[in-house]
């Protein structure tokens, strides 16, 4: 299996699957791999870390022995991606508690803001080898 911070996602939200796509134009150093929180390697990494695995509502980054979710994830994202989107990394000095209340927000609507697929998105081949199952 590949090695890398991997990003965990809702496989069948589509802002969820917009971010990701998002993530890859930015990642000029390929360096995020990416799983479904669904899917067999985004369970496992939820078992490994003791998150639950019947709740896909949360942006998860696992990054070697640690983990980051919701707004400290997208967080922790944003500081690789090229372009000025680094900067948004100054909000972690925000408590997270008021970070993660407007992640929550996003996160209860999503699907009633940006809908839902009926099953997991299946990236292009060309992306296939930064996708893990």
């Amino acid at each position: 299996m590949k090695e890398g911070p991997v990003v965990l996602f809702d496989g069948v939200c589509n802002l969820c699957n917009h971010s990701i796509q998002f993530i890859i134009k930015r990642d000029r150093k390929k360096k995020f791999l990416f799983a479904s929180l669904q899917g067999k390697t985004g369970q496992e990494i939820l078992k490994k870390f003791g998150l639950p695995d019947n709740q896909f509502n949360s942006f998860i980054l696992a990054d070697g022995d640690k983990v980051y979710t919701r707004s400290s994830a997208a967080l922790h994202i944003a500081r690789e991606l090229k372009g000025g989107w680094k900067l948004l990394y100054g909000f972690m000095i925000v408590p997270r508690f008021i970070r993660d209340s407007v992640y929550n927000l996003v996160a209860k609507n999503r699907y009633k803001w940006f809908g839902k697929k009926e099953e997991c998105w299946v990236p292009a081949a060309e992306l296939k080898e930064r996708f893990l199952e």
